[in-house]
């Protein structure tokens, strides 16, 4: 979406008139691609089996493919030289890390044991869920919203850090620490180390973000940065939608013969994910204002407070508990709620831009 996109209601619906066929039915192709997804790997013998088998070290070498499309094209956007601005802004860095960190593995905890306490396997996938903080698919939603791009691709490499340093340790206590101090029974293991989140970090994240910053350095010292922006830009910029597109058939073909079988399940499991991304997206956007960031700053919070690395949370739910474990259906449920629900939000962020005076990107 146009990052000038005005804040009016008329210019709104000027700028969509503008849209590409792509963006305008962005919607669409995400259920399409959904869709499709679900039913190769429903009706395709062995295509889920195969496309699991080609990995390195736990990673899905075709997802790893995909959100390398996906995200480099944005983080080639990103103003590197303006990364300070974000890091100075102590109100907005502070309140990521407490929200992604301290609120969102908790509210994930609280919903899984309100919602399924007779089903303690989904129980435990949602709170591994809630524990693995978004890295790759919010770029996507920040840049479709007119979110941040710098503070993003700030935020997102935060996120990395503490994934690495806090994923093991919060699962600890979550899963087998808390449940016995609260008097809820016996609690959970996982069983990752610090070097596979690390290597998860690095594939969705870190591979990327050198691209698109290699990219920008070397494109503005050869033709400059207007050139750059102008020329360069536009053409590498549907690649994203592309790669997001390819991701979620990727995804929902490695999973789909789960889904469909299991479709009570699923909907035990959707009904507190839809709760979760309300409660953290909506409480994250009204708290943004509350304390003064604009517009911009606002929802790239709200998105990166309200995304999963639904990457890791799947990963780490097979290897602990089994490919055919109530866990790892948990972690296939996540982006079946979450990608709808958060193009939905897009839309809800965009209508909302209006009431930030300082709107600006």
């Amino acid at each position: 979406m146009s990052p000038a996109a005005p804040a009016t209601a008329a210019g709104e619906t000027s700028a969509v008139a503008k849209l590409s066929t792509l963006d305008r039915f962005l919607a669409v192709w995400i259920l399409l691609a959904m869709g499709l997804g679900l039913g190769l790997g429903r009706l395709v013998p062995g295509l889920d089996d195969a496309l699991a088998k080609v990995e390195i070290g736990g990673v899905s070498l075709p997802i790893a493919v995909g959100l390398l499309i996906m995200m480099y094209p944005v983080l080639a956007k990103v103003r590197y030289d303006r990364l300070d601005a974000v890091t100075g802004d102590k109100k907005l860095m502070v309140s990521s890390l407490v929200i992604n960190w301290v609120v969102g593995p908790a509210v994930m905890f609280a919903l899984a044991w309100t919602f399924l306490p007779d089903l303690p396997e989904y129980r435990t996938g949602l709170i591994i869920v809630g524990l693995a903080r978004c890295i790759a698919m919010v770029v996507i939603w920040n840049d479709l919203a007119c979110g941040d791009r710098e503070a993003a691709a700030v935020l997102v490499a935060l996120n990395s850090v503490f994934q690495v340093l806090a994923f093991g340790l919060l699962g600890w206590f979550y899963l087998d620490v808390l449940p016995g101090l609260l008097g809820l029974g016996d609690g959970e293991a996982l069983d990752i180390s610090m070097g596979e989140i690390a290597l998860n970090a690095v594939v969705f994240l870190g591979v990327p973000l050198l691209a698109g910053f290699l990219t920008r350095r070397v494109g503005e010292r050869r033709t400059g940065r207007e050139a750059y922006e102008r020329t360069f830009l536009p053409k590498i910029g549907p690649w994203a939608l592309y790669g997001l597109l390819f991701t979620i058939v990727v995804l929902f073909a490695l999973q789909g013969r789960t889904i469909t079988s299991r479709p009570l399940d699923v909907a035990r499991i959707a009904l507190p994910l839809l709760v979760y991304f309300a409660v953290m997206w909506f409480g994250t956007f009204a708290l943004g204002k509350a304390i003064g960031l604009r517009y911009d700053r606002t929802a790239t919070l709200a998105f990166t407070a309200a995304g999963n690395n639904f990457e890791l949370a799947i990963a780490v739910a097979i290897a602990t508990f089994g490919v055919t474990s109530g866990q790892a259906l948990s972690g296939v449920v996540g982006p079946l709620i979450e990608v709808p629900v958060l193009v939905a939000l897009v839309h809800v962020s965009l209508a909302w831009r209006g009431r930030f005076a300082a709107a600006r990107r």
